[in-house]
């Protein structure tokens, strides 16, 4: 088993329309290591995760799968990665896959993912808001009102319509798992509305983990560094995109099945006296967290 993807340098320039699709990324993500066996964690749990057909989404879906799991996913229009997540988790892992096509940054959307999501399981174990969208901009005045706007809706807003609709039908040992930044903690000159989004999520996660905890519902997040994920070569130019992570301590990004066990070990009983917190797998950057 190769450690981590060290080996797998990002030297092909590429650059792709948003939101970017996995298949023409080179080198191509890691996202399961087959090899390693499940344990049985999360035997027969339901798991909702935004984002779940490709980047940190899948590696999760995946792994939350190989655990036992069955997964409803919502993603935006990526429909060929969503499919081939599904398979893998149908036929390599034996468990079901719901997958749900739309823009979560639509309240109504929110609302229907979560229906649907209970109708076809009856019930929500473990929601994973992850999904997000990012626009590169130099200067504060280049941010439009229109990116900005997005952005704040599919990055935080969707946060709070979806674990709105998906509480009442989660029971005690239930468990929410949001997805923050390492930009949360040092910023970006780059990411301005998007570090602020991201600041938002850890704020949202340590207030709802204290509003809920009497209800024996856990609260937690995870700050990944960079992931070699679609959205990098969607979002910066060709010549960023083959420097992407090259600055962090370990001079590279990580592969998305680096970050997805930061996941499991808050979804799962290993971390239940764990709420209000998060996890940094940002290869080796030092933050206060």
């Amino acid at each position: 088993m190769q450690e981590g993807g060290t080996k797998r340098k990002i030297r092909k320039l590429q650059k792709q329309k948003r939101p970017g699709s996995e298949k023409r990324m080179s080198p191509q993500p890691v996202f399961d290591y087959p090899e390693i066996k499940g344990n049985e964690k999360l035997k027969n749990k339901i798991a909702l995760i935004t984002g779940g057909d490709s980047g940190i989404g899948k590696a999760v879906a995946m792994l939350f799968a190989k655990e036992g799991a069955d997964i409803a996913i919502a993603y935006l229009k990526e429909h060929k990665d969503a499919k081939e997540t599904k398979k893998i988790i149908e036929e390599q892992y034996g468990r079901n896959c719901l997958l749900i096509r739309g823009d979560i940054s639509r309240e109504k959307h929110c609302h229907d993912v979560v229906k649907k999501t209970l109708k076809e399981f009856t019930h929500i174990d473990i929601l994973v808001n992850n999904a997000a969208t990012q626009f590169e901009n130099k200067t504060l005045e280049n941010i439009s009102t229109r990116e900005l706007i997005k952005t704040f809706e599919t990055n935080i807003f969707s946060f709070f319509w979806l674990t709105k609709a998906a509480v009442p039908s989660m029971k005690k040992g239930s468990c929410i798992i949001n997805t923050s930044s390492v930009t949360a903690y040092r910023g970006s000159a780059g990411l301005m509305d998007y570090s602020a989004t991201k600041g938002a999520i850890v704020s949202f996660t340590r207030s709802l983990s204290a509003n809920l905890i009497k209800k024996g519902i856990r609260v937690n997040g995870v700050a990944p560094g960079p992931v070699w994920t679609p959205l990098i070569p969607a979002s910066f130019d060709a010549k960023k995109t083959a420097q992407f992570g090259s600055d962090s301590p370990m001079q590279r990004p990580a592969q998305p099945v680096e970050i997805a066990p930061s996941y499991l070990f808050l979804a799962c009983k290993d971390s239940s006296y764990i709420s209000g917190q998060f996890l940094h797998p940002n290869g080796g950057e030092i933050i206060n967290g």
